[in-house]
């Protein structure tokens, strides 16, 4: 490599485009596999000097004629950013908020472990479907001989506080993807990823828990990408949108957005759902982290780097 370098310093090649015919008193090479070979031009011998993939990570090298040695390609590479700061905050944020919403939730939940349809819904009605939990109110019918300790105070405002951080990190997060063109680089399927055979590759290799390939430590593939625009665009809203529709404030001022939903008990067995699903993803998410690698994975959304 320093014999290379020394044949193709930065500054003689540091000139703008500029055709340089291939004739036997100057001739070129390029790096081939089993040594040095002859090529038709500088712009070869360039192509095959640095590796696609250090030139796609670093796109001020597709316009520039400087071709740096192996190790400056390296070192930029990994000083370019998997995650933006804006992803890495936000992610974390609606992390902890995800955490606090789901123990406040549960024990929301256990003081009336029942779920029904429609506007209203009391231990004198038949519920929708009950859960096999013993509730922390006496006149809750669970069959079990005891009360739990009812935290429903501090469980409620924890509910409320998380939620509206978790509304505004969204809200960031949303305005950062639409500016800076995030969600069209980084979750929309890339043209020709679409096809059967390409999703069926992709979840035949999910469903083995095959470690992903290096093209995937710097890109979401077509099964995450689907993933992930399902839940920040369609579940993610839904539980914003179910969790104001129970509150009495929300219902008095925008009555249509419990009615669309069939009333407020409809509401809450929606929001019961949609959790369900979102800790499904929650599961499999740190699963497949774990398997591809959890402390570089876990380091990359932390500083950014893998």
């Amino acid at each position: 490599m320093a014999d290379l370098q020394e044949r193709a310093p930065c500054h003689a090649i540091s000139r703008p485009h500029r055709a340089i015919p291939n004739t036997p008193e100057a001739p070129r090479h390029r790096l081939g596999r089993h040594g040095f070979q002859r090529a038709s031009g500088l712009g070869q011998w360039a192509e095959k000097l640095v590796f696609p993939s250090a030139r796609d990570m670093i796109p001020a090298m597709a316009d520039s004629a400087c071709v740096p040695s192996l190790a400056d390609a390296v070192a930029t590479s990994k000083s370019t950013p998997r995650h933006a700061a804006m992803v890495r905050i936000t992610h974390w944020v609606t992390a902890l908020c995800f955490l606090a919403l789901l123990v406040s939730g549960v024990e929301i939940l256990l003081s009336h472990p029942r779920f029904y349809w429609g506007e209203t819904g009391n231990v004198l009605d038949e519920p929708l479907f009950r859960l096999p939990l013993p509730a922390s109110r006496r006149y809750i019918p669970t069959g079990y001989g005891y009360v739990l300790p009812d935290q429903n105070g501090w469980s409620r405002s924890l509910h409320f506080q998380a939620a509206w951080a978790v509304v505004f990190a969204a809200l960031l997060y949303g305005v950062f993807g639409a500016v800076t063109g995030h969600f069209r680089k980084n979750l929309i399927p890339e043209h020709g990823t679409l096809s059967g055979r390409a999703l069926f590759a992709v979840v035949g290799n999910h469903v083995r828990f095959r470690p992903p390939g290096p093209e995937e430590r710097w890109s979401y593939n077509v099964l995450q990408r689907i993933t992930y625009l399902l839940i920040i665009f369609v579940l993610f809203p839904l539980m914003i949108w179910t969790g104001l529709a129970m509150s009495p404030a929300i219902a008095s001022i925008f009555p249509r957005a419990v009615t669309l939903l069939g009333g407020q008990q409809s509401a809450r067995t929606i929001h019961f759902f949609a959790t369900v699903l979102l800790v499904l993803f929650v599961v499999v998410h740190v699963a497949m982290i774990w398997k591809a690698g959890f402390r570089s994975r876990v380091r990359a959304m932390v500083t950014g780097k893998h």
